[in-house]
């Protein structure tokens, strides 16, 4: 009777809200202890009653139970089919590139986490994968890009670090006349905040180390896939190349995500009162964040996002390298360091930190000066971050 009455919950928690997802979704207690935390499965391999006899697990590689649970969980909130997971978000961006073949030609936004950068131009195109680079913010630019070998298109949306609004949508509409596979990075927003696989995309990549976690104590990553057969290809993947996390690590995420409704919308409320501190601050010449109407796509970020994020970036009226550092330098509770997504604010230099694998010049191509601050918002006191921003100004010139 137990068990069946555990196959009826399976059922019925695909019409649980979001809220309740992100707590039960995939998750039951322990059967063997009835823990109600999924246990950590710190083991390298399975005892079988006979060759290939076993209880679903052989080699924890290729499976773990607290991997599974956490890819379950994962799965659920995203509305994929299946969810893959790996040692780090560039990990699982790893594992997306690896789907394409000699020849393919990827187009991508121009604005994009340095990282993801990186390996596309350093790693990929010498296996002879092309990249294209293009301001996907006008759905129309992708369709002049687009030829027989393009295989992908991967969006950010909101990018790293301009906070730009792509319509997923739109470019889901003009990759499917063409069979062209979609991948959309939702980190910035998290899946609290934005469903691709609900807009159409094909899959979608998370840092999992940044707001899923959400505690700054955990490096992981995933894909969230819309079929089987994506979602088989990935764990083809995931066990051939073997970057996968550890059980310790999946059990963090696991922690994290339970609170990710409550972090991200109190950072998101955050955010929206310190981004409009910043926009009346006379040594601030420009602020980034979708939920100012006059921000390119506000409506678009409107239509296809809950809230507007808890990331802000911000230009100097003096763009000198020399007064960033004042400021980066002068604040006490935002903490300088590169990630996001934690639930203590941080701030950072994109320039020298988290894009200097970006040549300048294609920085500046889509407005990253070398006077650019990006802040991560957490879940302190309003009161006490815009007071620390506003002592930090006061050293800028």
């Amino acid at each position: 009777m137990a068990k069946k009455a555990i196959k009826e919950k399976k059922v019925a928690q695909k019409e649980y809200h979001f809220n309740t997802q992100v707590i039960h979704a995939g998750i039951e207690p322990d059967p063997s202890t009835g823990a109600i935390m999924t246990p950590i499965f710190q083991t390298s391999t399975y005892v079988q009653d006979s060759p290939g006899t076993h209880k679903g697990y052989e080699y924890a590689r290729t499976q773990n139970p607290t991997r599974k649970v956490l890819e379950q969980n994962l799965a659920a909130l995203e509305g994929g089919v299946d969810a893959v997971c790996f040692g780090s978000g560039l990990a699982a961006t790893d594992a997306v590139m690896k789907l394409l073949h000699p020849g393919d030609e990827v187009i991508a936004t121009n604005d994009l986490y340095g990282g993801t950068y990186r390996l596309m131009t350093k790693v990929y195109e010498r296996f002879g994968i092309k990249f294209h680079f293009i301001d996907l913010s006008e759905a129309k630019n992708l369709e002049k890009h687009i030829n027989p070998n393009t295989k992908l298109v991967w969006i950010e949306t909101p990018t790293n670090p301009m906070l730009s609004i792509v319509d997923i949508q739109q470019i889901v509409k003009i990759s499917e006349k063409h069979g062209i596979m979609t991948c959309v990075d939702n980190t910035f927003a998290s899946p609290y905040l934005q469903q691709p696989l609900k807009l159409g995309a094909d899959l979608v990549v998370h840092s999992a180390t940044k707001y899923l976690g959400g505690h700054s104590d955990v490096i992981a990553g995933c894909v969230i896939a819309s079929t089987k057969e994506l979602a088989d290809q990935l764990h083809f993947i995931q066990n051939a190349t073997g970057a996968v996390p550890g059980p310790q690590d999946c059990f963090l995420v696991l922690r994290g995500i339970k609170t990710l409704h409550v972090r991200v919308h109190r950072a998101c409320k955050n955010a929206k009162k310190i981004a409009k501190f910043l926009k009346k601050h006379p040594k601030v010449s420009k602020v980034f964040w979708p939920g100012f109407k006059d921000h390119p796509n506000h409506d678009v970020a409107a239509k296809q996002m809950k809230l507007f994020g808890a990331m802000v970036s911000f230009d100097l009226k003096n763009d000198s390298y020399e007064n960033a550092e004042k400021l980066l330098s002068g604040t006490k509770l935002f903490s300088l360091a590169e990630s996001l997504g934690g639930v203590e604010s941080l701030i950072g230099h994109p320039a020298s930190m988290t894009h200097a694998s970006i040549p300048k010049e294609e920085r500046m191509k889509v407005g990253l000066t070398d006077s650019l601050i990006r802040l991560s918002i957490g879940i302190e006191s309003q009161e006490d971050l815009i007071g620390d921003l506003n002592d930090a100004l006061a050293l800028v010139d």
